[in-house]
């Protein structure tokens, strides 16, 4: 599968536009902290000890971790905090989605209180026309082990049968909400030990809210090698019972965990055998979501240049405007602001997805992120080099 690199609709290069939203020294302070992302040790290390600061309240590592990966990946420690963040990327015509970035929780009292910070979130959403969507983990509101049980098909006793009702109708109200307040969702993907009953969840709620526009949203994780056959099935689906599928595109984010599971209870394991058998799949998804757009309204949710690239080229080869509101693209707060802003300033619909929650709260998503990136090839290397290519072009 290849696009034509001559007479590109956008060009990633342009580190001008990639970096103009920060100021010199926000772009000196970025290098820092890529520089020392750059060695997979020191971030092991450093998130080792930085969770063992959190739990024995040592003095200054809040403050610590607030001015530095806090302040790279993460919008404001609360709803109107980001507002500041939100209004700063839609002076360059960049879009926001809003994620309370909370993770682990287990008890009804959190699952509720998950849920209102969403219900939050929609309602900031509608008062903010660059918001047009909020994201939302099902594991913050439903219990993991209890999506095991039914993805399972275990028989639940009595307490979990209310427990699963509960979640239902919590996840019922974040839709309706939504729904009502014309303000999308993106319900994440997860280990595949729970998909199968994330994915019933999510097509329940398409089914119900997805009738004449897409309100709801489920999460494709490519790296996995059936999910491009679920996604065609999941449109099929969406055509035979007459609504419309969200679907958002990711490579994905749980490869280590989900081999090991595999090798050590003995079944195939889910992922893909190599990295070219994942992006064919997801280029090969992105072009069938383009493709059917009346039906399918899609997230490209990738910092893969190519994929990237491939989107925009496609969209002009079968000129279909770069703002039409079923297609779009998203990067990480933090990440890949070449293809971000030079997106955005080439008339797609391109957008930041941006985290926010009290710093101790977040600690979870940081340190994962921050494994992520130094695991992913080059991933780390490549954001320092244009940063330093931008702070070489500014002189400084």
């Amino acid at each position: 599968m290849a696009i034509k690199h001559t007479d590109l609709v956008v060009d990633f290069k342009d580190t001008k536009i990639a970096f103009e939203h920060k100021s010199n020294d926000e772009l000196k302070k970025a290098a820092r902290l890529f520089r020392l992302m750059n060695n997979p040790g020191l971030v092991k290390l450093g998130s080792s000890l930085g969770m063992k600061a959190l739990q024995w309240k040592l003095p200054f590592t809040k403050s610590i971790i607030k001015s530095t990966i806090f302040d790279q990946f993460c919008g404001g420690t609360s709803l109107v905090d980001t507002q500041k963040t939100i209004n700063r990327l839609y002076e360059h015509k960049t879009l926001t989605i809003l994620d309370y970035g909370a993770e682990a929780k287990s008890s009804e009292r959190d699952f509720n209180k998950t849920m209102s910070e969403t219900l939050a979130a929609i309602d900031f959403g509608e008062t903010n026309t660059s918001v047009p969507v909020v994201s939302a983990k099902i594991t913050g509101l439903a219990r993991f082990a209890l999506l095991e049980k039914v993805q399972n098909k275990s028989e639940l006793i009595e307490r979990e049968k209310r427990e699963w009702d509960n979640a239902l109708k919590r996840i019922d109200v974040v839709c309706h909400h939504a729904w009502d307040k014309k303000v999308g969702i993106f319900f994440d993907a997860e280990e595949s030990w729970i998909q199968d009953a994330i994915d019933l969840v999510v097509n329940m709620m398409m089914e119900k809210y997805n009738k004449t526009r897409v309100i709801v949203y489920n999460t494709f994780q490519m790296y996995r090698h059936d999910r491009l056959e679920f996604l065609m099935k999941s449109h099929e689906t969406a055509k035979q019972k007459g609504y419309l599928l969200g679907a958002k595109l990711v490579r994905g984010a749980y490869m280590e965990k989900e081999r090991e599971r595999a090798e050590e209870k003995g079944y195939p394991s889910p992922i893909q055998p190599d990295k070219k058998s994942t992006d064919s799949d997801f280029n090969t998804a992105l072009q069938y979501c383009i493709e059917n757009y009346d039906t399918i309204a899609s997230c490209n949710a990738t910092h893969n240049e190519f994929s990237n690239y491939f989107q925009a080229e496609l969209l002009d080869q079968l000129d279909i405007p770069n703002n039409h509101p079923h297609i779009n693209f998203c990067q990480l707060y933090g990440m890949s602001d070449h293809i971000t802003f030079n997106l955005s300033k080439g008339g797609f619909n391109a957008a930041k997805y941006v985290p926010y929650g009290a710093v101790n709260e977040v600690i979870p998503y940081l340190i994962r992120r921050a494994n992520e990136n130094t695991s992913v090839s080059g991933e780390v290397g490549r954001e320092l080099k244009l940063i330093k290519q931008e702070l070489k072009r500014r002189r400084i």
